[in-house]
């Protein structure tokens, strides 16, 4: 059975990338090396890995990974740092318009 990665790297100038993959060595290798020119991540090296998440399923990774592409800086930290509820928080819908302000 495969085993696959959902990853997020730290750039250096405090953006986040999100990627998936079966090797994660070899992937955060590549992006260190800056392989790819036109890679999001080669003008801003050194990298951090600062999350993965391991999957049996590639379905189930591919899933999460756009999940988390979705996220904020914010979200993404707060998963990372294992703050949950900070990340329930960041969740929360805060539009005026949401089912739970109306009367």
């Amino acid at each position: 059975m495969k085993t696959y990665y959902v990853y997020i790297l730290q750039c250096s100038d405090l953006k986040t990338y999100t990627g998936i993959t079966n090797n994660l060595s070899r992937r955060l290798e590549e992006h260190q090396n800056g392989l790819n020119k036109t890679c999001f991540t080669y003008k801003r090296r050194p990298l951090k890995l600062i999350f993965h998440q391991e999957f049996n399923d590639v379905e189930q990774a591919i899933y999460f990974e756009k999940r988390i592409k979705k996220c904020s800086a914010s979200k993404k930290h707060a998963l990372a740092n294992g703050d949950f509820d900070l990340l329930q928080i960041l969740s929360e819908c805060r539009n005026a318009t949401h089912s739970k302000y109306k009367n």
